[in-house]
């Protein structure tokens, strides 16, 4: 299982990883494309909103399940990842590159670092 050094966790099993000052992208973990299986549906209707963190921004839909998606830290969603819409597979393929799901603008960067890094995220899946 995949776990990189340069992205934080949630309990939830999602990523984040700040690209430029306060923009991130976001994403699910490795562990969790594993635990879903064959993703086949991303749907994420909130480009624009606010979100507080730990509050639902989309869903990810597997052949046997629906899965909600919790925004890491509080952000607006500025932008969803296109590539989805005609190959969801790639949260299988690439969950921590081509498989990103939104680009956001974060609240206080400082909420980023204090979520898990990767020794502490695989303890919590180990």
């Amino acid at each position: 299982m995949n776990f990189p050094s340069d992205v934080r966790y949630t309990k939830e099993h999602e990523w984040i990883k700040l690209v430029d000052g306060n923009t991130a992208i976001v994403g699910i973990t490795d562990f969790a494309q594993k635990e879903l299986g064959d993703i086949v549906y991303v749907d994420i209707p909130a480009v624009g909103k606010t979100l507080s963190a730990d509050e639902v921004f989309g869903t990810v839909e597997a052949v046997k399940t629906v899965s909600d998606l919790f925004l890491p830290v509080a952000a607006t969603i500025l932008e969803v990842n296109s590539q989805l819409e005609k190959q969801p597979e790639l949260v299988n393929t690439d969950p921590y590159g081509d498989g990103w799901m939104v680009k956001i603008a974060v609240s206080d960067v400082a909420a980023v670092e204090a979520l898990m890094d990767a020794a502490a995220y695989e303890n919590l899946v180990a």
